[in-house]
């Protein structure tokens, strides 16, 4: 597994609010191992623009606490996975976490409407 996951933080966890992170965590992963962690300071919050600033570090995946509906369609426009709901921890550990398939996620997005769609499992 190859991936490049950005998680925004606030004094070095999960940013609860996706727009006014402090930082972002660019967090590199080879053969699911994490090969390299560097936080990057993004620039001023302006709708729309982090989706397009993450991905020219290449990131594939993006691990957010909370992040509105649109937020969710700009990244899938930039080809990177919105993963939402996830708990408040710092960047190694929510990686950790997603490469061993065992990242709990409080929310559940999908980049397509709902119509006709049932989330619902018994």
């Amino acid at each position: 597994m190859n991936k490049c996951i950005a998680i925004p933080l606030e004094n070095g966890v999960l940013c609860a609010h996706f727009g006014h992170c402090q930082q972002f965590a660019i967090v590199e992963v080879k053969d699911g191992l994490i090969t390299n962690v560097k936080e990057v300071t993004p620039p001023e919050h302006v709708p729309g623009l982090y989706p397009r600033w993450v991905a020219q570090f290449g990131v594939t995946d993006v691990i957010a606490g909370g992040m509105g509906q649109q937020a969710i369609i700009l990244f899938n426009e930039q080809n990177i996975n919105a993963f939402v709901g996830a708990p408040t921890k710092a960047a190694k550990d929510l990686v950790t976490d997603f490469i061993a398939g065992n990242l709990q996620l409080s929310a559940n997005y999908c980049n397509h409407g709902t119509d006709g769609h049932d989330h619902h499992h018994n």
